[in-house]
């Protein structure tokens, strides 16, 4: 199991056009702290070129809006 599969088996698991996480909650779903760079760029939530987005994008979900160090918003595609 790759380290961010747990954010793809839960969005994969809900029916929600639209999943607002809050960076707790994110770390919690994947026990683990999120890596500074999460916090700092924007870009770590890019839909395309980060190992992390493919979890996202296999839910068929992408990242609409990032309010770093707050929350994230997961929209269906």
């Amino acid at each position: 199991m790759g380290k961010y599969d747990p954010i793809f088996l839960y969005l994969k698991q809900t029916s929600k056009s639209k999943n607002i996480l809050t960076y707790a909650e994110i770390e919690r779903i994947l026990a683990e702290k999120l890596p500074d760079s999460a916090y700092k760029y924007k870009q770590w939530w890019d839909n395309n070129s980060h190992v992390q987005s493919k979890a996202w994008r296999d839910a068929e979900y992408k990242v609409d809006t990032v309010h770093l160090g707050d929350k994230v918003i997961f929209i269906k595609e």
